[in-house]
């Protein structure tokens, strides 16, 4: 099984579906590199400060409580396809949907779902890890590993 199918897996209790949870995971299913080009966003070795450049880039785009509500232990704020677009701006998020394989229409709402899900298992006490991976498959792993313990 691989790393992708294992986080799937978690994600949904092993059931297929586990409310938004489970439709996290149908995302990661439909286009597992989606999930990949999201998690190499928060891997520590990328060349945009991981975990932390985004979160930076939150902040500058003047939504650094909504991200850090992902961080944090309490509920996650949600987050608009629009804001994505506005964090990331609109040549990124050409990049990221051309690396995601996905319409560039549709990047924004699907990474709008997944980046909350993925900061808060990354942080599961409620701070950035000491040692973040350095890649997005030790970052899956890790989260695969986390979500196995909920």
């Amino acid at each position: 099984m691989s790393l992708l199918n294992n986080l799937v897996s978690a994600l949904t209790g092993g059931s297929g579906n586990a409310g938004g949870m489970g439709q996290i995971a149908q995302i990661a299913m439909q286009n597992p590199q989606l999930m990949q080009v999201a998690a190499s966003m928060l891997s520590a070795g990328n060349k945009h400060g991981g975990l932390a450049g985004m979160l930076a880039k939150f902040q500058q785009a003047g939504m650094g409580e909504v991200a850090q509500s992902w961080v944090g232990s309490g509920a996650n704020q949600p987050v608009a396809p629009s804001q994505i677009e506005q964090v990331f701006g609109t040549a990124g998020m050409d990049r990221i949907a051309a690396k995601a394989g996905v319409a560039r229409d549709d990047a924004p709402g699907l990474l709008a779902q997944i980046l909350p899900v993925l900061v808060d298992q990354m942080t599961p006490k409620g701070a950035a890890p000491q040692q973040a991976p350095a890649n997005a498959d030790a970052l899956l792993g890790m989260l695969g590993g986390l979500l196995g313990k909920r």
